[in-house]
Order: C-alpha cells, then structure tokens, then sequence
C-alpha cells in the first residue's frame, strides 16, 4: 500500500510564493503585450493629481501583504497555543517571543511617543517635498464654453463619480455613501466576536476580514476604473488604448423589462396600467428576489467562512449539505441576535453586492435599471 506524505509547512509556503509570483509576472506580461499607447498610459501616471492613485496601487498591495503575513503568524500561535494548555498558562501570547535584556513593561512616554513624533516628522517631510516637486492641479478659472473632457473629481471622489454610471444620482450620490458610513458605524456594534481586538487574524475573525477586504478592494477598483479606463466622454477605454475625443459608441441602454416584452409599446391598451402597476410590480419582484438571494448567500458564506475550489465542483459541499462547516463561524452564527443578523445582511447586500452585480450588468448586458417607475428607478 502506498503512504501519502504530507508537505512541510515551509514547502508549501514556499509553493504557494512562487505560484504568486509566476501569476504575477504572467499578468505583467500580459498587460505590457497588450498596452497600445505608452505615452497615453504615462500622461495618466504623471499627473499631478493620480500620484495618490499611482502610490495607491504599491502600498494598498504591500500592506494587504503585510498584514497578512501578520495575521497568519498569529493563526500559528492561536493553534500552538490550543494544543498546548499548559503552554498556553505561561506563554507570552506573542508571536515575537519576550528576550533576556529587554524591558518587559515601556512607558508612553518617552518610547511609544517618540515613534509617533518621528512618524509625524517623516510623513511631513514627505508632504514638503510632495508638494515642492509637483505643482498642484489648479486649472484656469471655469469656462462655461469650454468644459473639459474628461472631467474628473479628485482622486478621493472618483468611486462616486464612477457609481453615476451604474445608480440614479440620487442613490451614487446620496444613499450610497449614507449607507457606506452608517454602515461602518453600526458594523462594530452588529459584530458577535469578541476576539480579534489589538492584534492582527484571519482564522478568528475571517468572515469580517473577507468582507472588509471585499468592500474596500472594490471601492479601490472604481478608483482605478475612474482613473485609467474613464477616457473623453466617459467612454471605457482599456489601460492601453489611446483616448481619442472622436469616439462613438452605439451602446444601447435597456432596461429589464424591456428585454423581457414587458413596455407600454407591446400593450397599448392598457398604458397606465402597465406604466403605473405592471413594470413596477415586475421589477420590485426582481429586487426583492435578489435580496433573497443575497441574504442566502452571506448566510452560506457566514457558515462556511472557508472557501476552496473543490467546492466548485462539489455540489454537496458548496451547498453545505456535507458536514464541513466552521463550527467556530456557527456558534458567533448562533451568538448573533437577530437584530444584528437583520441589519448586516441589509448593509452587506445593499453595498457588498449590488455594486458589483449591477456593474456586471451594466457592462456585459448594457442593463440600466432593474426596478423602473414613474418615482424612482433602481
């Protein structure tokens, strides 16, 4: 009979760094075989204005990275310590082990104030020579006859402007944002777990890692939609590809129920009926459909807490009828009242997944609104 042998922890780190890195400069490769227009791409990278942007795409990488690395070394240590319970009494609960000359306890002042001094020393000298070296994007005074094209907001403002193309103004503009800072605010209160607090995991808070990361690496992506892809026009332009002022496009914008036959156009007869009961109905049944679904997905996703490929392929399993759920993740589940229950699930399907589902159909089907009526459109 043959044996199967496990690999070293170091061995399969060591795979999965230099997987990363051959993906990595796969995609490097392709996107430099792919650019068109190199002096497009360094107009866009040199101005004034993307230097946020540009140092964004390098330092939201490495810290993501870091923190990682961080918590993964804390997951070793939380295991060790679990089965280990002697170890656990007398351990220094640290992932950098406590020395023979080192002090056990410092004081505020002067150690952890003077590393904030020079934090604010070294940030500031950064900000002088930031602002020596670039001139400011300030502009001529506002021509009505003249309006420019791109017009882009700032940096900080580009997620926004980037939603207009796929929400009323009055939700990418208003609700929103509202619901992005209500539900940051309400988000620490909703949270059943009471661990995690001061130190850097992913195996005792992974649902609210990957949820986090999800929310915050999508605002990141229309930030660089806005930025590189937004060309004259507000036409997509691929990174690459050379604005032209000149171009057209013939896309149409469809509403859902108009794929469907479902306009006054088809049923003349009955014009208020279907502009004032029938294309509303319709589309509150698609919306509130997709909340359903929604609210069953995080749900899955709140008992699973894991993801592999091999769920793909396993019905059983990605359904969650074989017995591999988190018991960790189900007994926060359980701790978690309905009220909190209730209102993540709100936030989580009004922000974490209807930005990028209605970016997928605005894109891929030229779908506009799902839910139209004589109010509002959604």
């Amino acid at each position: 009979m043959s044996a199967i042998v496990a690999q070293p922890p170091q061995a399969t780190s060591r795979r999965n760094r230099l997987i990363g890195l051959v993906v990595v400069l796969v995609l490097l490769a392709l996107f430099a075989y792919s650019v068109q227009d190199w002096h497009q791409i360094w107009i866009i990278v040199s101005a004034p204005d993307n230097v946020p942007i540009v140092a964004m795409l390098f330092l939201v990488p490495f810290f993501t990275w870091l923190g990682i690395k961080q918590a993964h070394a804390n997951d070793r240590l939380i295991s060790d310590l679990e089965g280990d319970k002697d170890l656990a009494k007398t351990h220094h609960r640290k992932v950098e082990p406590w020395r023979p000359g080192w002090a056990k306890e410092l004081h505020v002042w002067p150690y952890l104030v003077r590393i904030e001094f020079l934090s604010a020393v070294i940030v500031t000298v950064i900000l002088y020579v930031w602002s020596i070296a670039l001139n400011a994007p300030l502009e001529e005074p506002a021509n009505p006859n003249l309006t420019m094209n791109p017009s882009k907001a700032p940096w900080y403002f580009l997620g926004l402007q980037e939603m207009l193309v796929y929400f009323d103004p009055w939700i990418a503009g208003v609700v929103m944002p509202s619901v992005i800072m209500i539900g940051l605010m309400v988000f620490p209160y909703v949270d059943s777990n009471p661990l995690g607090n001061g130190y850097y995991t992913i195996r005792q808070r992974r649902f609210a890692v990957n949820m986090f990361s999800w929310g915050f690496l999508m605002w990141i992506l229309l930030i660089f939609i806005g930025t590189f892809i937004r060309g004259p026009g507000w036409i997509w332009f691929w990174p690459g590809q050379t604005w032209d002022h000149n171009t057209v496009v013939f896309d149409r914008n469809r509403d859902v129920h108009e794929i469907v036959g479902l306009t006054v156009a088809n049923f003349p007869n009955h014009p208020d009926l279907m502009k004032y009961v029938i294309i509303p109905a319709f589309g509150f049944v698609l919306v509130a459909g997709f909340f359903i679904v929604g609210a069953l997905f995080f749900h899955w996703l709140m008992k699973r807490a894991k993801f592999r490929l091999r769920y793909l392929i396993s019905p059983g399993q990605f359904f969650g009828w074989a017995r591999n759920d988190d018991p960790f993740e189900k007994k926060l589940l359980a701790n978690t009242s309905m009220l909190q229950y209730a209102m993540f699930q709100f936030f989580a399907i009004s922000v974490l997944l209807a930005m990028p589902v209605k970016l997928f159909l605005r894109l891929v089907f030229t779908i506009k609104y799902v839910w139209v009526t004589p109010w509002f459109n959604v």
